[in-house]
């Protein structure tokens, strides 16, 4: 029954996508989270410790900034021509595909957000001082990647603003060409760590970690779509050139500079 609850909020607050297709990705995914933060609080508000508070907070603060920064992204006139792309790509897709890709993803966000959910409710699997380390490693990841993400969007939309043709190299995008995926990346691994003390069963583990790969092979594929997008854009600049062949793809110090030929991802 309480994971039926969250499914139901991923449902009715993602059900945005049927106005802008594009809002079940963005809108629909930062919102569905904060609903089921705020579902999770209210069922396990008596059970919660600090670890757990600050698992929902993390994730709470990060659905706000992400769907506030959404919102105000597509009233920016830089954004427009972008989001016409966007929606002229995706405009016709038929009710019956929208209706089944609602239901799919509002269940991926709901696979996302089961270690912070077992973290509230479930008692820990390991001593008390494991349980504590493993959780203040997932917390660290999780507010490290939100203060990545945060900053790396900052610093993209005030440089877009000002150089609305030019690619990004500044600030993060200076040691990594898409510093906000991998933040995100980041956030997400940091969730699942931290909820790691409190999988009782092998669903637990199985549906967890289910949602973790799938969000990380979707980072991947935007990654290796924004990377086409940008080829196409600044292909002919031979700084941008130097760009790509100096700075890695996802990660400082992985020598990956390319997604152009990865097979495993999705988006």
């Amino acid at each position: 029954m309480p994971l039926l609850i969250l499914l139901l909020i991923a449902l009715l607050v993602n059900s945005v996508g049927f106005r802008y297709f594009v809002h079940f990705l963005n809108v629909g995914y930062a919102f569905s989270i904060i609903g089921m933060c705020l579902a999770a609080v209210a069922m396990f508000w008596h059970l919660l410790d600090w670890y757990a508070a600050l698992h929902l907070f993390g994730l709470l603060v990060w659905g706000l900034r992400l769907g506030v920064f959404v919102l105000r992204r597509e009233r920016q006139p830089a954004y427009h021509k972008e989001l016409q792309a966007i929606q002229h790509k995706y405009g016709n897709i038929r009710w019956p595909v929208k209706s089944i890709i609602w239901v799919v993803v509002s269940a991926l966000y709901v696979l996302m957000f089961l270690p912070s959910f077992y973290h509230a409710g479930n008692p820990a699997n390991f001593s008390a001082p494991i349980s504590a380390l493993v959780e203040l490693v997932g917390l660290a990841l999780l507010f490290g990647g939100l203060i990545i993400e945060t900053l790396a969007d900052r610093q993209k939309s005030k440089y877009k603003q000002q150089n609305p043709h030019r690619y990004c190299d500044t600030g993060f995008y200076r040691q990594v060409r898409y510093p906000n995926y991998m933040g995100e990346i980041i956030i997400w691994v940091g969730s699942w760590i931290a909820g790691v003390p409190y999988f009782h069963t092998i669903w637990h583990w199985l549906g967890s970690l289910t949602g973790l790969v799938i969000i990380i092979l979707i980072m991947v594929g935007t990654a290796k779509r924004l990377e086409h997008t940008q080829d196409e854009r600044y292909g002919d600049m031979p700084e941008y050139q130097a760009y790509i062949e100096s700075v890695p793809v996802l990660f400082p110090g992985v020598p990956l500079y390319t997604l152009r030929n990865t097979r495993f991802f999705l988006g």
